[in-house]
């Protein structure tokens, strides 16, 4: 079959003797000193290996294999003494980093990830020492999402968002977070700044303490009033423009629904290729496109 997809590894990982592994690169002294390997080596000594390293048959070494992805993984254990390590076997000799196909985590992502693990009964000081952090960090991801409303916090889930800049939600008041957080998506920023900004303009009203006065360094109040008219302007400006955007949307996905179905007309594609090239070039290109915010 044509459209036959390879597997990439072979079905049973198996457990191989340290000495019958070849790197592909050296662990350069420096590494060693780096709070990634540090990370790794403490999860290594609570937990274990995790994600298996990944090899390949040796090609001309008989009984041996070359390491393809787990250099790290593979330093630590030596550094502890291991003498083996369950490893899975790729079919191909690829030349690339697995984890290159990784997705980053969110900030929103490790807090459920966090409070998961601390629901099946796991101690936050074993997950620090596992994770390498300050108990104090697993302790305050506990509660960082704690009076966020939870439209904010879907809309946030995947973006990276910083946890002081979290922490500036907090502040105001449910329906504002939500624009916050509508604003931070539109604009594609998501750090404390912004976030700071956000607050600062907000008006008293929206806040949950609106009896204590809002000082920024540096600030007048004054300008801090007028910093807040011309953000609400801003604001009541994308509403509109993010209404208009939904409703021109709608109607350009009817109007490409016709299109197609006049383009798929012989008879009306003959007749528009002789007498308006231009018009059926276009309709072509509409009905062709990927998407439709292009």
């Amino acid at each position: 079959m044509g459209n036959q997809i390879n597997i990439a590894f072979e079905m049973q990982g198996v457990t191989i003797s340290l000495d019958k592994i070849l790197p592909s690169r050296q662990i350069k002294p420096k590494e060693r000193t780096t709070v990634k390997y540090k990370v790794i080596a403490a999860s290594i000594q609570e937990v274990g290996i995790i994600e298996p390293p990944i090899v390949h048959l040796h090609e001309k070494k008989t009984g041996t294999y070359l390491l393809l992805d787990g250099h790290l993984r593979l330093d630590v254990l030596r550094e502890r003494g291991e003498t083996v390590v369950f490893c899975l076997v790729a079919t191909e000799d690829e030349n690339y980093t697995y984890n290159i196909q990784r997705n980053k985590v969110s900030t929103i992502q490790e807090i459920n990830m966090i409070m998961t693990v601390l629901n099946y009964g796991v101690a936050e000081e074993r997950m620090a020492k596992t994770l390498w952090v300050d108990p104090e960090k697993i302790r305050s991801h506990r509660n960082l999402l704690h009076g966020i409303c939870e439209d904010a916090v879907e809309l946030l889930k995947d973006k990276e968002i910083s946890p002081q800049a979290l922490r500036c939600f907090k502040k105001v008041q449910p329906e504002r977070q939500i624009e916050m957080a509508e604003m931070m998506v539109r604009y594609k920023t998501y750090t404390l700044t912004y976030a700071q900004m956000l607050l600062t303009t907000t008006p008293k009203e929206k806040l949950l303490d609106p009896d204590k006065d809002k000082k920024v360094a540096g600030i007048k109040p004054e300008d801090i009033a007028r910093m807040e008219r011309e953000m609400g302007q801003l604001e009541k400006d994308f509403r509109i423009y993010r209404d208009a955007y939904q409703e021109n949307m709608f109607a350009l996905v009817l109007s490409r629904g016709y299109l197609t179905k006049l383009v798929n007309n012989a008879a009306v594609v003959r007749y528009l290729a002789k007498h308006h090239p231009e018009m059926l070039a276009e309709f072509q290109r509409l009905v062709t496109m990927a998407t439709l915010e292009t």
